[in-house]
Order: structure tokens, then C-alpha cells, then sequence
């Protein structure tokens, strides 16, 4: 949401933190399903025309199916999208070897979503997979930045590099990852490129509204921001705080 209020700042956005489930990476299939689709129906309930997952493990999950067969039950006029599309339609253009590793939760390694995306728009491009199911807890419990750190971001980068010698692209594919950037810099070679999602799925929306006037037309734009989480107001305020770059007040919902 950072990036993309800095991309498109004059629309309205409902952020909406399910921090009472999370995380969602090491959850079933079913379960990211069925909590997707509750918070989903929950923002359509608040009249958004339009919803983000911006969780990969989400997008990884749960998105063709609400897609496919929840929206033409609930409201064929409104729109879901994901985050693992937009990244891998670009991919390419950061990679020379056509070799590029993906830094992940273990839900989203699992689902191979990555594998079969990617290889629809670059064929020729070889995808290798790590998960690293410790660096969301580090970020939630406010330990990124510390020593502990070290060890899990450097296991998780030499076991990706370990995989092929020829990896010259790393996705950070989770929205907490970016938040371990100076220490994942720190332990990746200099010719390796570090990219993070934000940025590349704000643009790749700020497309698609250009693509879909039927859509953006019906999204309001005042400008105005609200948060909300399932779990504490107090300790999601703090945490949400860093990830946005400013203060945040959100408010407690129950699904």
C-alpha cells in the first residue's frame, strides 16, 4: 500500500490486516481460501470495487479460485488481483542468465505458483525456489534489524545460491521481506539483483486502471486512507507503522 499511494495517491484505499490469522504462509490451501474469501466479501461489504491480496501465499492460494467461481456468485462487476502476475510478467527484463531465485513463505513455494507464471512469459527463463519460513516472524516480532537476524536471512540466501552458481535475480516474494533488505543485502553477491514487489505491482495496477475504465471510474478519489486488522489496534498501529513509513491508527474489525 506504501507504493502504491505513492504511485496513485488521489484514490481512496481500505487496508485491511488480518493479523488475528496470520501468517498465512504455513496454513492449508483450504484454510488461505476460505480466510482470503472472508476478508474479500469483507471489503466488497465497504463497497470497494476493487481488491488487492497483497500477500503472495494469498494470491498464491486463493485468487483463481475466488476468480474463477466466487466473483460470478458474489458481484460479476468487482474485481480481485494478485500479486504474483504482475512480477512475473517483468521478471525477465532483470535477468541474463535466465536463472532467478525466489525468496518465499513455505505456502507459496509449495503452490509452484512461481514456477508455472513465470514460465508462461519467459519460456526459457529456470526458477529456483527457497523458503523461509522464519523471516516473517522476525519482522513481525521487530527483530529484523537485529543479530538473531543474521543467521536465518544468510541460511536461507546461501541455500538459494547454493542452487545454481548462475542466479543473478532474487524476488523478495513476501510483503515482509523488503523490511530485511539492508541484511539480505549484505549477504547476496554484488552481481546479484535484489528486487522487492511493491513498486512493480503499484505500476502494474496504475496499467490495469488505465486498461479498465469501467473499473477506475467507479473507485473514489478523495485521497483518503484507513486501516483496519482483526487482531490489536495498539500492536498493529507499531508494526504497520514501519512497513508504511508513517503513523498509523487503524481499528479493530471482527470477520
Amino acid at each position: 500500500m506504501k507504493e502504491f499511494v505513492k504511485v496513485l495517491p488521489d484514490y481512496d484505499y481500505l487496508y485491511l490486516g488480518d493479523n488475528g490469522r496470520a501468517p498465512y504462509g504455513t496454513r492449508s490451501f483450504e484454510t488461505v481460501y476460505e480466510y482470503t474469501l472472508e476478508c474479500v466479501k469483507y471489503l466488497f461489504s465497504q463497497g470497494c470495487p476493487l481488491v488487492i491480496l497483497a500477500c503472495n501465499t494469498a494470491s498464491a492460494k486463493a485468487l483463481r479460485t475466488i476468480q474463477q467461481f466466487d466473483l460470478e456468485r458474489i458481484d460479476s462487476r468487482r474485481r480481485v488481483l494478485g500479486v504474483i502476475r504482475p512480477t512475473s510478467e517483468i521478471i525477465g527484463n532483470f535477468t541474463k542468465t535466465n536463472k532467478v531465485g525466489v525468496l518465499a513463505t513455505s505456502g507459496t513455494v509449495n503452490s509452484l505458483s512461481y514456477l508455472l507464471e513465470i514460465q508462461k512469459f519467459f519460456p526459457q527463463i529456470k526458477v529456483f525456489q527457497e523458503a523461509c519460513p522464519m523471516w516473517v516472524p522476525l519482522v513481525e516480532n521487530n527483530e529484523h534489524e537485529g543479530p538473531g537476524a543474521d543467521y536465518f536471512v544468510k541460511k536461507h540466501i546461501d541455500g538459494l545460491l547454493s542452487k545454481s552458481p548462475d542466479i543473478d535475480v532474487l524476488l523478495l516474494a513476501c510483503t515482509h521481506y523488503p523490511l530485511l533488505m539492508d541484511k539480505i543485502n549484505q549477504y547476496v553477491p554484488s552481481q546479484v539483483s535484489v528486487l522487492s514487489q511493491g513498486e512493480i505491482v503499484a505500476n502494474s495496477l496504475k496499467d490495469y486502471l488505465a486498461r479498465h475504465p469501467e473499473i477506475e471510474e467507479v473507485i473514489t478519489q478523495l485521497g483518503e486512507r484507513a486501516f483496519l486488522t482483526t487482531d490489536s489496534s495498539d500492536t498493529f498501529n507499531a508494526q504497520a507503522s514501519i512497513f508504511f513509513g508513517e503513523k498509523v491508527k487503524s481499528e479493530h474489525i471482527k470477520l
